[in-house]
């Protein structure tokens, strides 16, 4: 009996239902406990240690989710794949017919929910996520989140497409497009760094509904056009996994391929911490790769409209755009026509024929005195957005532009996690 009263333990798990599969999760935590297929994402009990590093990004509430397990009845990954929503908490009879007495579940449950076990900065080398804030900056205007969805009143609002442009030059591996949904007369308030969850139509191979899958918002929070319930989304086509096997993707295809009139199911807005600042001397820094441009495109023109009404005053916008080639940039024609003293631009191309391959670190390089300058002003606000693959080299090179310009990084780091200056949104 005392090897199963002390087995029982507070289990991580993710709720199926209201996830939309964005990868917060499994690219913050520092043990790799989190796994995920073309349905679920799922959390390995004997690798958490309930670090608690995944809560605070998740923009949903997914992942904060427990249950009081006895150790030897953990739910597997297998099971957890299978879940179209979270099974009940097991009950205090099923657990004391587990061999758990009624004083040990109020005893360990309580002791596990309080564990938190070491610092995620502690487990490895150098863990760029613990230096990205979940605090939105202190002038960011008030998000509204998770208006539609299936915790909401109303599961999804439909959206009506106006317009579907590429906005990349001709190509199977990189056909990108800026697509245009209106919402009418009804409400869908968004803002500048939140994203949205689109739900395909159909089944998958196990006849179960598609899950809705996220995008960042490209528009300022006035619209795509000034003054119209609208927004848009830039959405590269899928045709091939990591492995580089060719697959379709489900909701890249789906959207790259509507028509103008077609009609869209659309949940949330998600997220409440990627903002923008608003009090007018704030800087702000966008470093991004690809479709991570898309809250940078949206943080750009608001600003713009700003300064064209005269509403804005002072503070500097750079960014940091990174792709293989100039014909794969989206949108690499209108950043052309941004005026210098509006945006200072660094374009990175890694693969451009006879030349040496150049990723966004080498462009934050190049300037180092010029973000050296900015690293130190409470006002200036860094956000990075694009692969995975990318975070972890770009956070480096900030750190190692404070260190020569004699900053302390562990310090600095820390106040800017603090005060929400420097935000982390790979994928």
């Amino acid at each position: 009996m005392e090897m199963a009263e002390s087995s029982l333990f507070k289990q991580h798990v993710i709720d199926p239902v209201i996830c939309i599969r964005c990868n917060t999760c499994e690219a913050t935590c520092p043990v790799g406990a989190i796994t995920h297929d073309d349905r679920n994402y799922v959390v390995d009990a004997e690798k958490c240690n309930h670090c608690m590093a995944c809560v605070p990004p998740c923009p949903t509430g997914s992942i904060d989710n427990w249950r009081n397990m006895p150790r030897a009845k953990a739910y597997s990954l297998t099971e957890q794949l299978s879940w179209d929503e979270l099974p009940e908490e097991l009950s205090t009879a099923a657990l004391e017919a587990a061999g758990v007495s009624p004083s040990t579940i109020d005893e360990q449950a309580s002791l596990s929910a309080h564990a938190t076990s070491l610092d995620p900065a502690q487990l490895a080398g150098f863990q760029s996520a613990k230096y990205g804030s979940v605090l939105p900056p202190w002038s960011a205007a008030h998000p509204f989140t998770n208006l539609y969805g299936p915790k909401a009143e109303q599961a999804f609002v439909v959206a009506t497409v106006t317009g579907n442009a590429r906005v990349t030059e001709v190509g199977k591996d990189y056909d990108t497009h800026h697509i245009v949904l209106d919402f009418g007369s009804l409400p869908f308030p968004v803002l500048e760094g939140q994203s949205i969850g689109i739900i395909p139509p159909g089944c998958d191979q196990h006849g179960r509904a598609h899950h809705p899958r996220q995008y960042s918002v490209a528009s300022p929070r006035n619209g795509e056009r000034p003054g119209y319930n609208n927004l848009s989304l830039t959405i590269k086509r899928v045709l091939e996994n990591h492995q580089g096997q060719p697959v379709r993707g489900v909701a890249s295809n789906f959207m790259c391929d509507l028509k103008i009139g077609d009609k869209v199911q659309v949940t949330g807005p998600f997220g409440s911490s990627f903002l923008m600042p608003n009090h007018p001397r704030s800087s702000i820094v966008m470093i991004c790769t690809g479709t991570g441009s898309a809250p940078m495109r949206a943080m750009t023109e608001w600003r713009r409209r700003m300064r064209q009404s005269g509403k804005f005053e002072g503070g500097k916008l750079m960014l940091f755009f990174g792709a293989r080639t100039q014909q794969e940039l989206p949108y690499f024609g209108p950043l052309q026509s941004l005026p210098r003293d509006f945006i200072d631009v660094e374009l990175a191309f890694s693969r451009t024929p006879g030349q040496a391959k150049r990723y966004v670190q080498d462009a934050m390089r190049d300037r180092s005195a010029d973000l050296a300058l900015l690293l130190r002003d409470p006002n200036a606000f860094f956000f990075v957005c694009g692969l995975k693959a990318m975070e972890e080299g770009v956070v480096m090179t900030l750190r190692d532009v404070a260190v020569q310009a004699g900053m302390d990084w562990e310090s600095l780091g820390a106040t800017m996690k603090r005060e929400g200056r420097l935000h982390l949104e790979t994928y």
